[in-house]
C-alpha cells in the first residue's frame, strides 16, 4: 500500500482540498483509496513522533507512535485499500512557530524525518503547495490578527522580507528527510482553487469539484478586517478594499523576486529533489503557432503583391 502525504503549506487552500477529498471519500474508498484527515492525525495517532513535553515514564514515545501508526495502517490494508492519502497541513510546522522564527518552516527536515520514521519508510509521494511569500505571509498575518494577535510592526515585516530562506530551502530539507519519496510541487497561484486537479495529479483520479462558496478559511479582505478588529487596530490598516498587504512595495517586490527564482529552479529540475507539476489543462503552444489578424506587421503575400513584375 502506497502512502501519500499532502502536507500544506499553510494558507494555501489545504482546508479546501481536505473538504473536497472528504466529500468524495466514499467514491475514493470504492476505488481502493483510504483517507486520513486532521481528525485522524491530530487525535493522538502521531503523539510522541516529535519530541516535546511529556511525563517521565521511561517509555520510548517515538517507538510507541510508530506502533500506533503501523496498527492503523494494517487496519487500512485489511479494509482492502491500495493507497492511503493523508492530509496534514501542520506536518511541516505550526504557524506560530514559523512566525516566531521569522522564516519558512525552519524545522521541516527534522519534523518530516521523524514522521517518516513513524511510517517506517512507507511514504511514496509528498505533495506541497507553495505560494508567493508576500501573499503567504500576508494571509498568515491576517488570519492571526483576526484571532487576537497584534498587527505586525515594521521590524517583524523587515525580518520576514529579508530572511534568506526560501521555498527552495524548504524543499531541499524535505527531500533530505524523505529520500525515498517523490516530492511533487504545485504553485498555489495555479492550483489553489482546483482541488480536483490536485487529486488527479497525485492519484490519477479526477472527481467533480465543489462550489467556490464551499471554500473555507479564506483571508478576510480589508473591509472585513476593519470590521472584526478594534477601532485602534482598524485605524492602522490602509484604506480601500481588496486584499491586505502588510509589506511595502519594495519588500513585496523582493519577496516576489525570490519566489520567481524558486520557480525557475523548479522548472530547471530542482536538482532532482522535487518535481514541478505541469498544469494538465494548459495547452502548450506548438512550434508554429497559427497566424491571426492580431499578428503584427505584414505577410509575405502582401509584400509580393506590391513588387513590380518583370518587363
Amino acid at each position: 500500500m502506497d502512502v501519500m502525504l499532502h502536507v500544506g503549506a499553510h494558507r494555501c487552500a489545504t482546508g479546501y482540498f481536505q473538504a473536497f477529498v472528504r466529500h468524495h471519500a466514499a467514491t475514493l474508498a470504492a476505488d481502493g483509496m483510504a483517507f486520513w484527515g486532521p481528525e485522524v492525525t491530530r487525535d493522538g495517532l502521531l503523539h510522541g513522533a516529535l519530541p516535546g513535553p511529556a511525563p517521565v515514564t521511561g517509555r520510548n514515545l517515538a517507538r510507541r507512535a510508530r506502533g500506533r501508526v503501523q496498527m492503523r495502517l494494517e487496519q487500512v490494508r485489511r479494509s482492502g485499500a491500495d493507497d492511503l492519502l493523508i492530509c496534514g497541513p501542520r506536518m511541516m510546522g505550526r504557524r506560530h512557530e514559523i512566525l516566531r522564527a521569522r522564516s519558512l518552516y525552519p524545522s521541516v527536515g527534522d519534523r518530516m524525518a521523524r514522521y517518516g520514521a513513524a511510517f517506517d519508510g512507507q511514504v511514496r509521494d509528498v505533495m506541497v503547495i507553495l505560494r508567493s511569500p508576500d501573499r503567504f505571509w500576508g494571509s498568515l498575518l491576517a488570519s492571526m490578527v483576526v484571532n487576537g494577535h497584534p498587527l505586525p510592526d515594521a521590524d517583524l515585516l523587515a525580518e520576514l522580507a529579508d530572511t534568506p530562506r526560501s521555498w527552495r530551502d524548504v524543499l531541499s530539507d524535505l527531500a533530505c528527510a524523505l529520500p525515498e519519496a517523490r516530492i511533487w510541487v504545485m504553485p498555489y497561484e495555479t492550483y489553489g482553487d482546483r482541488p480536483e486537479v490536485q487529486l488527479q495529479q497525485l492519484t490519477g483520479k479526477r472527481l467533480a469539484r465543489l462550489r467556490k462558496v464551499d471554500r473555507i478559511n479564506c483571508a478576510d479582505p480589508l473591509p472585513v478586517l476593519r470590521h472584526k478588529l478594534g477601532p485602534e487596530q482598524a485605524h492602522q490598516l490602509p484604506r480601500g478594499e481588496g486584499r491586505w498587504s502588510p509589506f511595502s512595495e519594495a519588500q513585496s517586490a523582493a519577496l516576489r523576486e525570490r519566489y520567481a527564482d524558486d520557480l525557475m529552479w523548479l522548472h530547471a529540475g530542482a536538482d532532482g529533489l522535487a518535481r514541478l507539476v505541469a498544469d494538465p489543462d494548459k495547452k502548450a503552444a506548438g512550434l508554429n503557432p497559427s497566424s491571426s489578424d492580431l499578428t503584427r506587421g505584414t505577410s509575405d503575400d502582401d509584400q509580393n503583391r506590391r513588387l513590380a513584375g518583370p518587363g
